[in-house]
Order: structure tokens, then sequence, then C-alpha cells
């Protein structure tokens, strides 16, 4: 939150909720600025980013534990509004001098939320009662001085409370969840009504923006490679690039052997519609002798990584050098990654799995975007549709859909039985409402029949999620005659496969990828 549209935005402090980039995300959708910073993050640091107003996330641990994540004081006496969400509005009442203690009964998933003064600004647009979305324990059984009660649970508990004529506000429930009745009311009212913020997030500004700052960053003269696999990020940023660098933008497009079946071909022949300078480098024997019985993902995902990188500094030298290395890098792999003071939840390979002694500098152009702002700017760039709607594909490709060992016997099973799947999804005139779906091969068979014979099949799992930007998602409930369909045509054309799995787990738990 440095230039003009992202100062003046909302800061969100993360205790670790699963929610917090969703909290990000809705408050984007406003056209508002937010950033995510870590709780501890240095006080400076949070004043640098001269916010309008900071909502506090949730989080899993308890406000009064002797480890608890806490607040430094004087984001109290900043003068901006603050909204507490669950954690964050029991930590509020503990650091105010209020009573925070574990309740009688927990509050889990959807309840009722009765409120009690209408006049308040947070409620303009929302009835007495709305069913919400709680996830807690600890309860707040006193309220700091000054603090006015204004929402109460079906178990009688303090639900929303608010000091100073909503200068403080904490909710317990989660409005940013789509569970949560007018959640989205309620969060516009606390950016717009209580912290005055200007609408002024425009991804058009954005793209001029960072043509100036490339510029700034690349000069003249320098000289950038970028990886390119085909994928929404790196084609935005590469196209983005390109209005600057020009023919001093060189992508490499890797073929590490883990791509989709004719995925290669496709993606060069796309790419010729674009203008870009692309160099193919055929390198999967190279990648999967390096991963060859490595099983563990995050030792896979880091393996690609590095050898990622090893083959653009390559390529750089033999195009003359390069002082750049350009990702797709999104928000999202940053957040994922423990980059802004959360848990690794996986590397990704243009984040966490870079080797230290890299000898180019990173060029990030699209690293506070969402998925979808991605997107958005595509068409822009003047980024044909095609490109943009293609489902995320994970950096270190099927590698990490191919879970135990890595065979190229193995990666063709897999890849016969995903394109299947894609193309009757296709067919069904189901891909574009899906943001995600592809095949997983388990390092686990199981006994079959075909023909009166007895098998030892492997085993394909399917996955398809719907997602905004992929930090939550929901699993498709496909039609049953295609999932029938997918299973009969997989067992009888993919070799070897002798059962068909359906994944139906959401994230979380789960993350959208296997490994």
């Amino acid at each position: 939150m440095k230039d003009d549209d992202r100062t003046g935005g909302i800061l969100i402090l993360d205790f670790g909720s699963q929610y917090t980039q969703l909290i990000a995300r809705r408050v984007r959708e406003f056209e508002v600025y937010s950033e995510i910073m870590p709780w501890n993050a240095p006080i400076a640091r949070m004043r640098s980013a001269r916010p309008k107003g900071v909502i506090l996330s949730g989080g899993p641990r308890s406000a009064t534990g002797p480890d608890a994540p806490a607040i430094d004081q004087e984001i109290f006496h900043w003068g901006v509004p603050i909204l507490g969400i669950c954690y964050g509005m029991q930590l509020i009442a503990h650091t105010m001098g209020g009573v925070v203690q574990k309740g009688r009964l927990g509050e889990y998933g959807r309840t009722t939320v009765s409120f009690t003064n209408s006049g308040l600004k947070l409620l303009k647009n929302v009835p007495s009662k709305v069913d919400v979305w709680m996830s807690h324990w600890d309860e707040v059984r006193e309220l700091p001085a000054g603090a006015v009660r204004f929402g109460e649970s079906e178990t009688g508990g303090c639900a929303a409370f608010s000091i100073e004529n909503e200068r403080i506000t904490g909710l317990q429930f989660h409005p940013e969840v789509e569970s949560t009745e007018y959640g989205r009311e309620m969060l516009s009212a606390f950016v717009f009504d209580i912290c005055g913020c200007d609408a002024n997030w425009k991804l058009g500004d954005w793209v001029e923006r960072s043509l100036e700052k490339i510029k700034e960053t690349i000069g003249e003269r320098d000289r950038v490679v970028c990886g390119l696999s085909g994928g929404v990020d790196s084609t935005v940023a590469a196209v983005l690039v390109s209005k600057v660098a020009g023919d001093r933008l060189d992508c490499v497009f890797v073929d590490h052997g883990f791509m989709r079946k004719d995925e290669p071909a496709q993606v060069l022949d796309m790419y010729e519609k674009l203008n870009l300078r692309v160099h193919h480098v055929e390198a999967s024997e190279r990648f999967l002798s390096a991963i060859g019985g490595v099983a563990t993902p995050e030792r896979k995902r880091k393996i690609i990584g590095e050898l990622f990188v090893r083959v653009f500094e390559e390529q750089a030298n033999d195009m003359g050098g390069a002082k750049w290395l350009l990702q797709g890098t999104i928000y999202p792999d940053v957040i994922e990654s423990g980059h802004v003071g959360g848990d690794v939840i996986k590397s990704h390979h243009n984040v966490g799995g870079l080797p230290e002694d890299m000898k180019m500098g990173l060029l990030e152009p699209l690293r506070e975007l969402f998925k979808d702002e991605v997107r958005k700017i595509g068409p822009l760039l003047d980024i044909p549709e095609e490109f943009l709607k293609r489902h995320p594909f994970p950096g270190p490709g099927l590698a990490v859909r191919c879970l135990g060992d890595l065979t190229r016997e193995r990666l063709d099973i897999l890849r016969e039985a995903d394109s299947i799947f894609i193309r009757e999804i296709k067919d069904a005139g189901l891909y574009d409402s899906i943001w995600q779906a592809f095949c997983v091969l388990l390092p686990v068979r199981s006994v079959g029949v075909a023909g009166d014979v007895r098998t030892y099949g492997e085993t394909v799992v399917l996955r398809a999620v719907a997602s905004l930007d992929a930090m939550t998602a929901e699993s498709v409930r496909l039609p049953w005659d295609l999932v029938d369909r997918v299973a009969k045509r997989i067992c009888g054309e993919a070799p070897l496969v002798g059962r068909v799995a359906m994944d139906v787990t959401g994230k979380p738990p789960a993350t959208i990828e296997w490994e």
C-alpha cells in the first residue's frame, strides 16, 4: 500500500485464520485495496501502509493463552476504525480490559444472531436476525469499559460489540464467508461508511502504474527471461512486461515432462498468437532423473523449482545474459508459501522453491493480485480468451498429481486419464464454470476383474472444484452420468487403471492439489 490507490485502504492483520485471505478478497471486491500483514509485523511497517481501517482476523488460539498472538496497543491510538473478527474480537476485549473465557459450549457452523441496535452504521442494510457462520470456543464474558453489546447468539453469548461509536467493533462471527447472511453488507458498511474508503482500486490504473514500475526497474538495457508455463499467470506477466521490454524479453517454455497430454505443442501454438519470443527447451529426462525416487511433496517442489531456475539461467547465458527472471507469482502463492507471516501450506516453485544463490533478480509484477484479478487484466492487454479461461495448473505439473514413484509410464497413465476427464467436461459444457478439474494417480493398487481375468490396477481420483481465488474451494457436484462415463472410459482406455474414485473434499480442510 504505497501508491495513491493503495494508501487509504484496509490493513488486515493475520492471526492465523483460514479465512484471512477471504477477507482481503471481499474488500477488493469493493474496489478498495487491502493488504495482509502478520500480527507481529513491525508497527512502523503497519503505519507505512497509511490505512483508513484495520481488520483483525480470526485465529485458532485462545486470546488469554500465555503465548497467544497479541496486538500492539499503539494501533488503538491511530484514530482509524478497527474491526475484530472472531479471535480479533476476543483479542480486542482482552486487551482493553474485558474478560474472555472458555465458553460452556463452542459454536461451530451456522447459527442465528440477533441484533439490538439497528441504528448502527454497520447494520444499515441488515435485518435484526441473520444466520451467520461461527467457529469459536472462547467467548467474551465481560465487555471492556465503554463497550456496548449489540449482537447476541443463540446460546446467549456476545456476538457483537462496539466502542466509541463504532470506531472499534467486534464480531464473533465471520462476515467474510458466504454462509453469513448480509456479511458483504456489513463489510461494505465498515469499509465505506465507517472507514470512509474510496473505491479507487481500478485494474486499468494498476496496469498503467505497473508498466511505469517495470520501466523503472529494468531500465532501457536490462534483459529479462521469463518462464512460460501456458497458464494464465505467466502469460499475463509476459505480455505485460513485453509492453516495456520488447525484444529484450526472452520467454522460455520448459517441457519438464510433467505436462498434460499434447500440451507442449498446444501451448507453443497459442503463444505464436501473442507475438512473444518463445524458446522451447525439452528437458523431461533431466527433470525426471532429478526427481526419481523422491516421494515427499515439499522435496519434489523444491527440486523442480531449483532445476527450473538453473535451466532459465543456462538459457539466459545462451541468449546473451539476462538480469531479471520474470515469474507469474500471484498473491495466493505468496500467502501459502508463508511469505506474509503465516504457516507454509506448500512451497510454490516460484516462491518457496527458489535457490538462495540465484544469480538473477526476480521480477514479479502480479505479486499483489489474486487470480481473478489477473484474469480481468488479460483483456486490458488484448490477451485472447482461450488463455484466460485455462484452468490453473501447478508449476511442478503432474509431478504433484502423480503420487509416489514418478516414472514415465505412470505419468503417461495419468496424462491419458486426465485428458479423458477434461474432454468429457468440455463436451458437457461445464469447463468454464469449474475453477479446476484434474486427475490424481495414487500409489495404491487394487484388485479388479476384466474379461474374467483378475487384475491389480492403478487408482485414479477425479477432482473438480469451484473457487474464486484458490484460497478456499468447494467440490463441484458433477452430473452422475458424466462421472460414470468418465470412470468407464478411464478404466477402458487408460492403461493399467482398475479403479476410479472421486475427491469431494473442500478447501479447507484439504488443499486443491493433493501435493
